[in-house]
């Protein structure tokens, strides 16, 4: 059987590259196709065995990249460019347009859906306010293609014969966008990289792609308000420069960028918490803290509520704002949340082996139906 892999890019190693690394072991002969492909040599040969795979037009284009968001209107028109007829079987890994790929009678298409198109539906007014800002003609501009961008996503979605979810909460938007059933297979964590560690030192971590929906702003404007805490914050992305200006003078806020995967573990183990401020479609990074035995700080939607449980392994607040959370931070200093052993039992569903397991029977079922 032929098998082509399609996701949106290769740039980074975040939740939707550690899904590939799993899925690539299942079928280490499929061929790789993504928008464009800018990976490090090191993240390379963790995620695709050190592997270059095809790329679009978009590749080549002036500053992209580090802009290549810029050219979201001509995603549809590259992710279309792939000829994959000669193909028994397309696996995509979709939160933008892979799961748009051409396919022909015949053939099966599974699509792992990270999230349906997150700036075209549900994010659309957050990522106008990134884009555009207050300009009303870019504004105007750009609300027009994110229009006609849902309308092809969602007639598009027609293409795929089996959908995946990787959460009950991105099952349920599938169902309400696509009006189509997923199976829901959470994504995979190596519970044997994280360890424990009972000893936690004084500073709470954060760790995501620095991107506006994440809201890495909203954490350091809590921690502005509150000088007697330490905060961490590691990960990359366009908003790295904007956050770190924000930080600065802060002696109890430390930016640390890109960090290796190795401190990144032990930073995990060591911290009094771990917070997202992001309504996440599952939050990978939540599930990483808890098999380090790290209770959680969270905003109380999402995927979250799959992976967490208020009162025993996390404390939630319901606001986006910095006060709301500087409220949680608080509640949590005077809480009593399980400890470390019990917070990795938490994790455990999400092991890799079981991941692989659930995978491979839902494409055997997909094939078969």
């Amino acid at each position: 059987m032929k098998v082509a892999y399609v996701q949106d890019w290769f740039t980074v190693d975040g939740g939707a590259e550690k899904v590939t690394r799993q899925i690539l072991q299942l079928y280490p002969k499929a061929d790789l196709f993504s928008l464009i492909d800018f990976m490090d040599e090191e993240t390379r040969k963790n995620v695709l065995s050190g592997r270059k795979g095809k790329t679009t037009f978009l590749q080549s284009m002036p500053m992209a990249r580090r802009y290549y968001r810029w050219y979201l209107p001509l995603f549809p028109l590259a992710i279309k460019s792939f000829d994959l007829m000669n193909y028994d079987l397309i696996i995509s890994s979709s939160y933008s347009v892979a799961k748009g790929v051409k396919t022909g009678q015949g053939q099966r298409h599974v699509c792992y859906c990270h999230s349906p198109m997150r700036y075209a539906h549900d994010l659309k007014e957050e990522y106008l306010n990134d884009m555009a800002g207050s300009n009303p003609l870019l504004r105007f501009a750009m609300n027009k293609i994110l229009h006609r961008l849902a309308a092809w996503d969602i007639s598009n979605s027609a293409g795929v014969s089996c959908f995946i979810a990787n959460s009950a909460n991105v099952s349920e938007r599938i169902r309400r966008l696509y009006s189509r059933e997923s199976a829901v297979i959470h994504p995979p964590v190596n519970l044997s990289e994280f360890h424990l560690s009972e000893d936690k030192d004084e500073f709470y971590l954060t760790s995501s792609r620095l991107v506006p929906y994440k809201r890495v702003d909203l954490i350091i404007q809590a921690f502005r308000q509150m000088p007697d805490r330490k905060l961490v914050v590691t990960g990359s992305g366009p908003e790295f420069d904007h956050l770190r200006k924000s930080a600065a003078s802060r002696g109890n806020i430390a930016i640390k960028g890109h960090v290796p995967r190795e401190e990144l573990v032990e930073l995990m183990s060591r911290a009094k918490a771990f917070i997202n401020a992001s309504h996440e479609d599952l939050g990978l990074s939540v599930v990483e803290a808890l098999a380090s035995g790290t209770p959680v700080i969270a905003y109380g939607k999402g995927g979250v509520l799959e992976t967490t449980e208020e009162g025993r392994s996390a404390i939630y607040f319901h606001e986006q704002q910095a006060e709301a959370l500087v409220r949680a931070i608080e509640k949590f200093e005077n809480s009593n949340l399980a400890g470390p052993e019990e917070l990795r039992k938490w994790a455990r569903s999400f092991d890799e082996s079981h991941f692989r397991q659930r995978f491979k029977e839902e494409v055997e079922r997909c094939l078969a139906n």
